[in-house]
C-alpha cells in the first residue's frame, strides 16, 4: 500500500484527495457516477504508473449512497476500507472548518495514518442484502402503521365521537393495506431463508434459544454477516450497545458500569424485546431476573445481563451447529 484515496461521498458528487506519504498530491471532485468514478481510475493509473494493489481507498460509511462506488471499486480488485464518521472525526483531534474537498483529505490521511490497522471491506453475498432491503421495507411499513394507529386509538374518550368515527374510516383502509403488505414482506423473508441452507441452519439454531424470535434471529445474521464479520459474542454486545464498561478514573471518579450510546439501536431494541420475552415466559432466564431483583440488584442492569445471556446463547448454538438445550451436557464432559 503506497497511494491512499480518501472519498467524500454525497448524493450527486464524489470529492477525492490522493495521499502519497502522508502528503495530499491531488484533488478532484467528479459525479456520483459509474462511469466517472472509471475514468478517474483510469486517469490515475496511467499518470501515477501505479497498480491498483498498490492503491486503498477510504470513505465514510453513507448508506446507499456509497453503493455505485463501491461497485466499480469491487470491480477494479481495489482496497476499500468503509469507516464510521464518527471515528475519522475523532482521530483528528482538533479541527476547525469543514467542507467536502476538506473532509476527503482528512479520509485520506486518517487512512495512511491508520494503514498498518485498516480492515478491508468485503461485500455482502446478494442474499444478505435481499434480506436486509426487506427488514428495513418492514421495520417502516411497522413505523407507519403505529404512526396512524396508536393517535386513533388515543381519541377515543376524548374526542368528538363523530370525529374520530371519520377519522377511522379514512384510516382503517391504509392500516388494512399496511398489515397486509405486512404479511407479504415477512413471507419472502421466512422463503428467503428457506432457499439458503447455511441461513436456514443459523436460522433454526438462533430461534431454539427462548427469547430470540424470528426477526432478531434475520438481523443477528445479517449485522454479522451470517457470523462471519463478527464471531464473538462479546463483540456483537459491543456492537448491540448491551456490553457494559467501566467508568473509573483516578480516586475521584468511580462510577458504576455502563453501556455505551455508541450502538445499532435497532439491534438493541430487539434485544431489549427478546430479554422482555425471555424473562416473562416460565424458564430459567425468569427465575434467575427475580433472584437477582430480589438481591436487590437494578432492574434494568438485571434485563441488559439477560440480553447478554441471550447472545451468548445464539452465538454458541450457532458455532457448535446445534440448537440450544435447557439441560446440556458437553461432548467431552
Amino acid at each position: 500500500m503506497i497511494y491512499f484515496l480518501g472519498i467524500d461521498v454525497s448524493k450527486s458528487t464524489l470529492d477525492l484527495a490522493l495521499v502519497d506519504g502522508g502528503i495530499v498530491i491531488s484533488e478532484q471532485q467528479i459525479p456520483n457516477e459509474k462511469s466517472s468514478l472509471k475514468s478517474y481510475l483510469k486517469q490515475v493509473k496511467q499518470s501515477m504508473n501505479l497498480s491498483f494493489n498498490q492503491l486503498v481507498v477510504c470513505m465514510e460509511h453513507t448508506g446507499i449512497y456509497n453503493y455505485r462506488a463501491l461497485e466499480v471499486l469491487h470491480k477494479s480488485k481495489i482496497k476499500v476500507c468503509l469507516e464510521p464518521a464518527l471515528q475519522i472525526k475523532q482521530s483528528q483531534g482538533m479541527t476547525r472548518g469543514k467542507n467536502d474537498q476538506v473532509d476527503a483529505q482528512r479520509i485520506a490521511l486518517y487512512a495512511y495514518k491508520n494503514r498498518s490497522q485498516l480492515s478491508f471491506w468485503q461485500p455482502q453475498r446478494p442474499v444478505f442484502q435481499h434480506l436486509k432491503s426487506l427488514l428495513t421495507l418492514r421495520e417502516r411499513l411497522i413505523t407507519a402503521k403505529t404512526q396512524l394507529g396508536v393517535p386513533l386509538n388515543e381519541a377515543v374518550g376524548y374526542v368528538e365521537p363523530s370525529i374520530v368515527k371519520s377519522m377511522m374510516l379514512s384510516t382503517e383502509p391504509i392500516l388494512k393495506a399496511i398489515t397486509k403488505q405486512l404479511k407479504k414482506v415477512e413471507a419472502q423473508l421466512l422463503e428467503l431463508v428457506k432457499k439458503d441452507i447455511v441461513i436456514k441452519t443459523q436460522f433454526d439454531h438462533a430461534t431454539s434459544v427462548p427469547g430470540i424470535g424470528k426477526i432478531t434471529a434475520l438481523n443477528m445474521i445479517i449485522r454479522t454477516d451470517g457470523f462471519e464479520r463478527i464471531k464473538e459474542a462479546k463483540k456483537f454486545a459491543c456492537y448491540a450497545g448491551v456490553a457494559p464498561f467501566k467508568h473509573q478514573s483516578g480516586t475521584s471518579i468511580r462510577g458504576r458500569a455502563r453501556v455505551s450510546r455508541l450502538a445499532n439501536m435497532t439491534m438493541k431494541k430487539l434485544l431489549h424485546l427478546a430479554a422482555m420475552s425471555a424473562i416473562q415466559s416460565s424458564g430459567e432466564l425468569k427465575l434467575f431476573y427475580q433472584r437477582k431483583v430480589a438481591d436487590g440488584k437494578n432492574k434494568m442492569s438485571v434485563l441488559n445481563a439477560v440480553r447478554n445471556k441471550l447472545i451468548s446463547r445464539v452465538f454458541a448454538c450457532v458455532k457448535e451447529q446445534r440448537d440450544y438445550k435447557i439441560i446440556y451436557q458437553h461432548a467431552l464432559a
